[in-house]
């Protein structure tokens, strides 16, 4: 099955290169790379989910650096990083309000019938592919903790 956003990527790659956006075909560049990788490393031709999953990583490793740099009083790196996680973040799907990602945690502690902590595993296997690429994966893991009880 192929990847209607890796599609999506590439056009986007070809269109930055013929306005002569510098800045943003870089990013792209980096961004395709990235998927490239993950289908060499893995010997597959990633679907949507795993281009997410590549982004929503990416776009992770984004934030800690803003955050790093913020911390430093960098700010030109922090300019960067956020232009360039604002071009990843285009291929995202919409981010789970609190409400939303609350209810779909609840679904899934009464779907495996979770009890605890001891269950939280079996609660984040169901809640990952729900919520990937839609919300940091850091929070949802402290909200199933505080949900179960941890």
């Amino acid at each position: 099955m192929s990847s209607t956003l890796k599609q999506r990527i590439t056009d986007d790659v070809k269109q930055a290169m013929r306005d002569k956006d510098k800045d943003r075909l870089g990013v792209l560049r980096m961004i395709t790379a990235a998927i490239k990788q993950k289908e060499i490393d893995e010997r597959t031709e990633l679907d949507d989910n795993a281009v997410l999953a590549v982004l929503d990583k990416m776009a992770k490793q984004y934030r800690d650096s803003i955050q790093q740099y913020r911390d430093a009083g960098r700010d030109d790196l922090v300019n960067k990083e956020t232009y360039e996680l604002n071009i990843i973040t285009e291929y995202l799907p919409e981010q789970l309000n609190d409400t939303d990602l609350e209810a779909l945690i609840n679904n899934a502690i009464e779907e495996t019938g979770a009890s605890g902590m001891a269950d939280m595993g079996k609660v984040m296997g169901v809640v990952k592919p729900k919520v990937q690429g839609r919300a940091d994966m850091g929070a949802v893991s402290a909200k199933v903790k505080s949900l179960l009880g941890g």
